[in-house]
């Protein structure tokens, strides 16, 4: 059992502000199911986000942009079903907040009352402001996301590290103040520079949590399918891998199959 889950039975937005204030590094990993969410969250990981990545991993597509509002509240819904200590947050998709303050309240609504997820998540600086102003202000937290934005993919045309260039850069710097100041509780940073992601984390109060950011930031985020191996084409550099479960279900699978052919299963222990 970590320390963490000793000292904080239940995780909550001020929790990891009184965590970066204490020098504690946050961990966050995604899950979009039941039965995932639940051995995240006895593992005693922070933060667990209910990520657009689903449309990845879950279904298939090479973006996030396909996934629906209804589809992120229904894996939503799941995960905090399995849920006992972590911090659910859920992404809000593509499509749902972008255009109009009013609909992005309404995503954020639906979201909280329909799958009981406890913050959500918004990609963007300055062009989501009244956005995100709008949903604190119905009470409702929300994480930011800076740097590479997967659902800008057509407008960036790469996932290749953002911000490395100065005017990219500042943009980003003032895109997190402005983020903190509306009010948001932590702010993901992804595939940026690592001095420049260590600067913001330096100059915010807030969490920083990174992917592709370095180890100057408040904490990290990582795929679990990408980490525990169930996914092996997607190898960036930021990504450790601490186990291979793709051979390993690869291999029972196979195995399975011959036992099943040869007659060896069921054998006579495992019959009524």
């Amino acid at each position: 059992m970590s320390t963490a889950k000793k000292e904080y039975k239940r995780i909550t937005t001020k929790t990891l502000v009184d965590m970066k204030k204490k020098g504690e590094k946050i961990s966050m990993l995604t899950a979009y199911d039941y039965t995932m969410a639940r051995i995240v969250d006895n593992a005693g990981v922070e933060v667990i986000l209910v990520g657009d990545s689903a449309s990845n991993v879950m279904a298939g597509h090479e973006t996030t942009l396909p996934i629906t509002l209804d589809q992120m509240i229904y894996h939503a819904s799941a995960v905090i079903r399995a849920v006992k200590r972590s911090l659910v947050v859920v992404d809000i998709p593509f499509g749902s907040y972008q255009s109009d303050p009013k609909e992005a309240l309404r995503s954020a609504i639906r979201i909280m009352k329909e799958s009981g997820g406890h913050a959500v998540k918004l990609e963007g600086g300055s062009e989501i402001k009244e956005s995100v102003k709008r949903i604190l202000n119905a009470g409702i937290p929300v994480m930011g996301h800076l740097g590479l934005t997967p659902q800008s993919i057509y407008k960036f045309g790469t996932y290749t590290v953002r911000a490395k260039e100065e005017e990219e850069a500042d943009k980003l710097k003032e895109d997190a103040k402005l983020l903190e100041r509306a009010g948001c509780f932590a702010i993901v940073l992804e595939k940026v520079p690592a001095k420049l992601a260590a600067e913001v984390a330096k100059n915010l109060t807030i969490p920083i949590i990174g992917i592709g950011a370095g180890g100057g930031v408040d904490g990290q985020v990582l795929v679990t399918h990408d980490m525990i191996g169930m996914t092996h084409e997607f190898n960036p550099r930021f990504l450790r891998r601490y186990l291979d479960l793709y051979t390993d279900m690869t291999n029972a699978f196979s195995k399975y199959i011959g036992d099943v052919k040869s007659g060896d299963f069921p054998n006579k222990e495992e019959q009524y």
